[in-house]
């Protein structure tokens, strides 16, 4: 098993190997006058700005959701809880989609920070809302018991107790921001994706494409970094005997009628209006854009392509999460973290490297199969790698000891015993790579073989050629395959809570 895993960390560094070697081999003068640029500089205006604005805004909104939801009498809360979390069902480029389709003329920095917003809360607000329902109200009695009001006791105490939920959120919202191509590209708002897209397309793996990307990597490992130096070393577990108390729920009274209507807004701006032009460009196109000529081969193709990406992720984690539990240490450690810092890099930073690979060293698989399902699979290795870990942590080595015990041979009992028990978590985990693979784009786009269609690809061409009508059929199909995603993701905040 460690050699495997070694050798899986040595594939998955094999983007970030990319970045270094194209930058060393433009030359130290070239790379500088590439880097220095003023489109570099308008771009990174660009992304600075909308981080600097979107990430508070998802912090605040994931937060205020969380709160009101889990920490107050609101009504309904378990529908809101739900319907707080569905937005993750609707992928960023369909979102934007839907604005674009309602106001045709949507465009700018200021588009891009509502409809990156509307997107991305829900990443912030399922973890905080985990952390503040198994939060022990007995902090926030004490804190009462000491003077401090409701919202000092918030800000004082509670709010600390989120630093590692809202650490995480914020770090997946920015990598998000980093990454995302399709929901920019359409309103016209470029990024350093959409710039090396277009590079690409002009220049075919250009220098100054790759120079652009090893900027976008350098900001990606920055969020990292930032996101472990911040996360801190302060422990935030109950450490007191006997079962933790119910949360008391603070009475919202006359702000009851607000709470409800603040969250119907958020919810209708960043879920029902999507559905609603999607369902509405549907019934514009009729019955002739249902045919099954037009989206079957794009729904076979993404369910192969999903079922082959999930499958092979879920068989080349299991050596990284095998040694992670089993022989805990630096070592693994180390191996692991290589996998993480591949799966923040942008879908086109990892298809890029793909390509040059492919094309430079065994030209025989750019454009194939294998080499689009390989880049799914670092692209969505940690996924797959968080579930089996809890899976294998349910599967004690004790027990595969005590079959061989029994007379079983170690191969035997090792299948019967530890495959068998870790196989719920290996579904789970399959379920969540298959259906970020549904809706990947940017990696689909410059690595699918020719001819390929997915929904994902499909819905892209159609829009851009303005076919709105056309490209409805493919965005239902991809939010009723994400559902089921956003489903897990909530019964696991769930579970995590212990509720």
């Amino acid at each position: 098993m460690s050699i495997l895993a070694v050798l899986i960390a040595l594939f998955s560094l094999v983007p970030l190997g990319y970045v270094v070697y194209m930058t060393v081999a433009t030359g130290w003068d070239t790379a500088v006058a590439l880097i220095l640029r003023p489109r570099v500089g308008e771009l990174l205006a660009n992304t600075l700005l909308l981080m600097a604005a979107t990430v508070p805004l998802c912090l605040l909104l994931g937060v205020a959701g969380a709160w009101l939801v889990e920490r107050t009498n609101l009504r309904g809360r378990r529908i809101w809880a739900v319907l707080l979390a569905a937005p993750l069902a609707i992928p960023a480029f369909v979102n934007s989609y839907a604005w674009v389709s309602a106001i045709p003329s949507l465009g700018g920095l200021g588009s891009g920070i509502l409809i990156s917003t509307l997107s991305y809360f829900p990443l912030v607000y399922i973890p905080a809302a985990a952390t503040l329902s198994r939060l022990d109200p007995a902090i926030e009695q004490s804190a009462a018991a000491l003077g401090l009001g409701a919202w000092r006791a918030f800000f004082r105490v509670v709010l600390p107790q989120l630093r590692i939920a809202l650490t995480g959120g914020g770090l997946l919202v920015g990598l998000h921001l980093l990454a995302e191509y399709g929901a920019f590209a359409m309103i016209r708002f470029d990024t350093f994706t959409t710039a090396i897209m277009t590079q690409y397309r002009s220049t075919f793996n250009g220098a100054a494409g790759n120079m652009l990307a090893s900027v976008l990597v350098f900001f990606c490992l920055l969020l990292l970094m930032a996101e472990v130096r911040s996360r801190g070393t302060a422990r935030y577990a109950r450490i007191g005997s006997g079962a933790q108390a119910r949360a008391l729920r603070l009475p919202l009274h006359a702000y009851q009628i607000p709470s409800q209507a603040f969250l119907l807004a958020l919810t209708a701006l960043a879920f029902g209006l999507p559905l609603y032009y999607v369902l509405k460009w549907i019934v514009a196109g009729g019955a002739d854009v249902w045919t099954a000529a037009e989206f079957l081969p794009a729904l076979l193709a993404t369910f192969g392509y999903g079922l082959a990406g999930a499958a092979a992720t879920i068989v080349v984690a299991f050596p990284m999460a095998y040694l992670a539990v089993r022989k805990p240490g630096w070592f693994s450690k180390s191996l692991e973290l290589s996998n993480y810092v591949t799966s923040s890099m942008p879908g086109i930073v990892v298809a890029l490297a793909f390509v040059t690979v492919s094309i430079r060293v065994m030209p025989g698989i750019y454009q194939t199969a294998g080499v689009l399902v390989a880049a799914y699979v670092l692209l969505f290795l940690p996924r797959a790698l968080v579930n089996l870990r809890a899976g294998l942590a349910q599967a004690p080595k004790e027990l595969d000891e005590a079959a061989q015990a029994l007379g079983k041979p170690p191969l035997l009992a090792f299948i019967r015993v530890t495959l068998r028990l870790t196989a719920p978590a290996a579904a789970g985990g399959a379920a969540l790579v298959f259906l970020a693979i549904a809706n990947e784009l940017t990696a689909t786009l410059l690595l699918s073989p020719n001819g390929t269609k997915t929904l994902a690809t499909e819905f892209w061409s159609k829009s851009s050629e303005i076919d709105y009508a056309g490209a409805a059929p493919y965005a239902l199909l991809m939010i009723l395959l994400s559902a089921p995603m956003t489903y897990l993701l909530f019964q696991q905040s769930k579970k995590v809570a212990g509720q």
